[in-house]
Parts: structure tokens; sequence; C-alpha cells
């Protein structure tokens, strides 16, 4: 289900390599490196980067961008908290916050397509929006247990509330991780995304509008419709995010929520070799450029590295992907 062609293989080589580089450190770190918890952890971990990496990649590909991913995490976060509180069925409750974040995606669309603005600063501007709004709802914490104790005469309530935690976490009521809920709704969501990338005329669509929107444009190819759709699939993945969080923390505090991880969506798709002009890109390449991220973060906390240090070395990680990205572009451009 995955494009195969030799440029995308050279792309993912290099993710492969930086990826068998990082476990092999992290694996010579410590004993407890690979142990359960860790590795459970990590897996959860290597999830919720992939599905925010996912919507980030997929609008990437078409030659769109997204910078409001992390504020649009905190609002769904918090809008899904004030509905539990409000007694809305935790079920409908994330019905609603997922239909909301699609809609505010559409309307990033319609910006961009119709009234012709630059997605990034629509997104940047949405960034700053959600975030407002967000911290107006509720400035202070948002928390699972105030929503419990709100209903605590209705016990089918809290019920649903904590089983829908177990399936879609993997937490149990003693907070440990039983299974990496987080990947294994991050797989079923990039195996969907990959059959719509390499085995529809979707994809190949999308894939097109990246590399060269006005061609495609002129090709018959209603553009706008596909952009709108990626832009309204990347905001549900920030929703879907802003939900597990929630139901993952019991907690969630508006100001900080989801902070920076619409540039952590852009690394790890930019690593999974997405290029950041559009037009080329893989599903698979996107669930190993997320697991980059969590494995250097591991890395550093088993190696005693400062946890200041994080920053900076992401920035040279994706500078290092964008260079990389610009080689192989011109490499294959002088080949054909």
């Amino acid at each position: 289900t995955f494009d195969v062609s030799v440029r995308n293989l050279q792309r993912l080589a290099g993710v492969v390599v930086l990826l068998a580089v990082l476990w092999a450190v992290l694996i010579q770190s410590s004993p407890n490196a690979t142990s359960r918890s860790t590795l459970l952890d990590l897996f959860n971990r290597h999830g919720e980067y992939s599905i925010i990496c996912l919507g980030a990649g997929l609008l990437m590909i078409a030659g769109g961008i997204d910078l409001s991913m992390g504020s649009l995490i905190a609002l769904s976060a918090v809008g899904f908290g004030l509905q539990l509180e409000a007694g809305v069925p935790p079920i409908v409750a994330m019905l609603t916050v997922l239909l909301g974040g699609f809609v505010l995606g559409l309307i990033n669309g319609l910006l961009v397509t119709k009234l012709g603005l630059q997605a990034f600063l629509v997104t940047l501007c949405g960034m700053f929006i959600y975030r407002g709004i967000a911290r107006t709802l509720r400035d202070g914490q948002v928390g699972m247990v105030s929503a419990q104790e709100l209903n605590a005469a209705n016990p089918e309530f809290s019920k649903q509330l904590l089983d829908l935690r177990y399936w879609l976490t993997g937490l149990n009521q003693d907070e440990r991780l039983v299974f990496p809920g987080f990947l294994a709704i991050a797989l079923l969501l990039v195996a969907v995304g990959a059959v719509f990338l390499h085995r529809t005329a979707y994809g190949r669509y999308w894939l097109a509008i990246g590399y060269n929107e006005q061609a495609t444009k002129y090709a018959g190819i209603a553009t706008w419709k596909h952009k709108l759709t990626l832009f309204g699939i990347s905001s549900l993945m920030a929703s879907i995010m802003g939900v597990l969080f929630f139901l993952k923390a019991g907690s969630i505090t508006p100001s900080s929520e989801g902070s920076g991880y619409e540039l952590y969506a852009i690394t790890a798709a930019v690593l999974g070799g997405v290029s950041l002009k559009g037009g080329q890109g893989t599903a698979v390449g996107l669930l190993l450029g997320a697991m980059v991220l969590p494995v250097v973060n591991r890395v550093m906390n088993f190696t005693n590295v400062k946890q200041t240090w994080e920053p900076w070395i992401i920035g040279l990680i994706l500078l290092l992907g964008a260079t990389v990205d610009e080689v192989i572009r011109r490499y294959s451009q002088k080949r054909k």
C-alpha cells in the first residue's frame, strides 16, 4: 500500500538509519531502557506524535501547513472537559469536539482556498485565537475528577467515562499503562491514511497539488476541495489529541496544553520524508518520522542530558531533515 519509488526509498533510508542509531544508543544507555513500562510509555508517545504528524503531513504533501494544531489541542481538551462537567455523555462530548475541530479546519481551508490568504498566516492567527478561546472558557484547570464529582448522582456517567479512558489510553484505575492505546489508534488512522494516499485517486491528487497546484487545476481537478478536506483532517487530528490528552492526564491547563505540538508534527513529517515544498511523502514515512522525537527524548532521559538542551537538539534535527530533503530534491532533478 505504500509508494516504493526510488526517491521515497532514499528518504526512508535516512530516517531508518537515524532511528537505528538512536535505538542503539538507547539500548546501551541503561538496562531500564528496554523495560516493559518504559517501552509501553515510549510506544504510547510514538502514537501521540503519529496522530498529529499524520494530520500535518497529509496537508504538507498537498502544499499546505497548519500552525494552529497545538492551540486546537488545548481548545478541544477544554471543550471536552467542560461538556463532561455539564453532564454530557462522554461519547457525545467526544464526537461533538471532533466535529467542531473538523469544522474549524474547514474554515481555515476556506480562508486559504477561497479568499487566497496564505496558510501560514491563517493558521498562525488560528494558533492565537484558539488558545485565547480556550483560556477564556476556563482560565484554570479542567479536570476529569471534577466532572465525576459533579455527576456523582449518575454512576453510569462515571462508568462510561472510565471505560472510554481505558480503551483509548490504555490506563487502568491504578494509573498504570496496560497497553499503548495511543499507538493502536495511530496505527489505525495511519492505515486509513495510507490507503487514501497510495491506493486511491485522492492521494494522487494530493501529491499532484503539492508538486504543482496550478498544473493540477488546469488538468480539471478541483484543487480547492482537496485542500479544504486536508485542512479539516489536520484539525480533526488535533482535536483527537485534545480528547486523548484530557483522558490521559485527567486534567489540562489551557495556557500550556499542546504548546509546540504543531512544530513537533511538522518536524516529524519532514524527518519522515515529507517535502516542505509539497508533492512528496509516504504514510510509512510519517509513522517512522513520528518515532524520532520520542526516542530522542528517552535517550536524553537515560543519558542524563539536560532537558534544557531538548529544544535546540530538535531544531538541529529539523534543520538536518530539511537539508537532506533539499539535497535529495536537487539530486533527483539532476538525474531527470
